[in-house]
């Protein structure tokens, strides 16, 4: 009897625990659409790069270069975006490849 109690708590536990990481996470997921009008309507900010991620994921970085702020978003092919990163300072890079006929 213990032990079907602890199984179950220890199930309820973990269901629970799975219930509140979906639920953070999706504070942070909206539709490509809508993340794209709020970063522009509250930080002024647009899509500097993009790229393809792993699963066929859409990465992009968007900033704002009046106020140096950047968030960084990836895309699930089911359209739902997810703003994984943000900060301050960005600034605009072009930085060529080392010179690697030197030794080091």
């Amino acid at each position: 009897m213990t032990r079907t109690f602890l199984k179950m708590t220890l199930g309820a536990t973990t269901l629970a625990f799975m219930a509140t990481q979906s639920m953070a996470q999706a504070a942070n997921c909206a539709p490509h659409d809508v993340v794209v009008q709020r970063l522009a309507a509250g930080y002024g900010e647009s899509r500097q790069s993009i790229g393809v991620g792993a699963n066929n994921t859409v990465v992009e970085v968007f900033a704002s270069l009046e106020t140096g702020s950047w968030t960084i978003t990836v895309t699930a092919a089911g359209g739902l975006t997810c703003m994984v990163a943000s900060g301050e300072a960005f600034q605009v890079m072009a930085e060529g490849l080392p010179n690697t006929d030197s030794p080091a």
